[in-house]
């Protein structure tokens, strides 16, 4: 069975959480060889990024109103005459309006728990939780229209040793150093003070061994997080690695992965990336990480803005090579068998060939 044609709509600026995953979308698109199209802000932070070998298509997206930019999407639908038009983001929703009378249909992407106005006139839905979903039937979105797929996880590809070696020596990194890594922007939601504050709870050393913490990451709080670290006294324990579009080797490089977010992150990348590159993982019990893990077996989980049980978690986590053993063995087989890239792909394509009537 062919899958059906898809257009695929971002219109953002910036480059966001949204937009990362549209990119690794856009690449298993094209690795499945399904036949799909995109289109995005012109000279956004996505135009000249590698978008995988599909036509791309550059549009206005002026302002979230503006009749140029709705005539623009428009005519590039009755031109390319996709099936599926799948859209991104408020901005591309909004400009985005198709007949409900035959046609192409149209489903919205939903990655957080947006105010729904700018959705609603979509065709379908697609919440990558569940309780997202169930938050979107609770709003009045028909439930026989809301579609729930996770994220998948990217398969760990390895860099080289030496890469990572030459990291760890420009980091001035200790050899026998537990190498804690945190990523994520640096905006309250993520919850990096809290995971400062737990820092300058825990000891010098931990079974022996001296801890640093790696920061990948950067945003409008990364001068009260620094300003944070200096009055802790912990800046000589705290590697600021900044915004990296290749975290592989940061991955590569960790002992420990601490994703410390709010209550309000929806769903927690992080969590998926640390099970795929079989890395034990301390994590906040936000209500994505309530969905996805399982306290003591794929994760060790801590309530949410609590340092002193971070810190807890942290070094339990570290002292006990059992229990390190066990939470990346259930990581890995969890990822594998309900996060891989393959098995979110095959439940994108199936949405899409029986919405398309395949």
């Amino acid at each position: 069975m062919s899958d059906p044609s898809s257009l695929q709509i971002v219109a953002s600026k910036a480059l966001g959480g949204a937009e990362r995953w549209f990119i690794r979308f856009a690449e298993a698109l094209a690795e499945r060889g399904a036949p799909a199209e995109l289109a995005i802000r012109r000279d956004s932070a996505l135009d000249g990024h590698p978008l995988g070998a599909l036509a791309c298509h550059r549009l206005p997206f002026l302002t979230t109103w503006d009749p140029y930019s709705r005539r623009a999407v428009s005519r590039l639908i009755a031109q390319r005459r996709p099936e599926i038009v799948q859209t991104y983001m408020g901005r591309a929703t909004r400009l985005t309006r198709l007949s409900s009378r035959g046609g192409p249909i149209h489903l919205a992407r939903l990655g957080g728990y947006y105010k729904l106005s700018p959705y609603r006139h979509a065709h379908g839905w697609i919440g990558n939780t569940r309780g997202l979903c169930d938050w979107m039937v609770r709003q009045g979105l028909p439930a026989d229209r809301v579609h729930h797929i996770y994220n998948f996880a990217d398969p760990a590809v390895p860099v080289a040793p030496d890469t990572v070696a030459a990291l760890r020596t420009r980091h001035a990194i200790p050899d026998d150093a537990w190498v804690l890594v945190t990523l994520g922007r640096f905006v309250p939601v993520k919850g990096q003070a809290h995971l400062l504050a737990a820092l300058a709870a825990l000891p010098e050393r931990i079974a022996g061994r001296p801890l640093r913490l790696v920061m990948v990451g950067d945003g409008p709080l990364a001068e009260p997080l620094h300003a944070q670290a200096r009055q802790l006294g912990e800046e000589q324990r705290i590697v600021w690695a900044g915004w990296q579009r290749d975290p592989r080797p940061y991955l590569q490089l960790a002992d420990l992965v601490v994703f410390p977010s709010l209550e309000a992150e929806t769903l927690g990348n992080v969590i998926l990336e640390a099970w795929s590159w079989g890395r034990p993982l301390v994590t906040a019990e936000f209500r994505g990480a309530r969905e996805l893990t399982r306290h003591g077996e794929d994760a060790w989980c801590v309530p949410c803005a609590d340092a002193a049980a971070l810190a807890t978690g942290i070094r339990e986590t570290l002292g006990d090579e059992t229990l390190r053993a066990a939470l990346v063995a259930r990581g890995r087989e969890r990822v594998e068998r309900e996060f891989g890239r393959a098995v979110i792909m095959d439940q994108y394509l199936a949405l899409y060939r029986r919405l398309a009537g395949g």
